[in-house]
């Protein structure tokens, strides 16, 4: 199911970066089109294929393993937890 969905967001990605390079080409000859081929491809890169994205690759993974807390602040300095200290 992934390689499914990593095709389809690489599709994404390809078909907004084509408009917005599509919109910059014609941009001389037709400005209002051109912005809408630019504004398209820039809803399309930011607001459906990084969500997708994110979702995809987030999937199964544990959000306070990701969030600074003082549990993983201590982790990264190298001490132990303070539970373990009063003992």
């Amino acid at each position: 199911m992934k390689t499914y969905s990593r095709y389809i967001i690489a599709a994404i990605l390809l078909f907004s970066l084509g408009l917005i390079i599509y919109g910059f080409t014609i941009i001389e000859e037709d400005p209002l089109n051109a912005n809408k081929c630019i504004g398209f491809g820039t809803v399309g890169i930011f607001l459906v294929a990084m969500p997708l994205f994110l979702i995809t690759e987030s999937r199964g993974k544990k959000m306070k393993d990701y969030m600074l807390t003082e549990e993983n602040i201590r982790k990264m300095q190298g001490k132990k937890n303070k539970q373990s200290e009063d003992q």
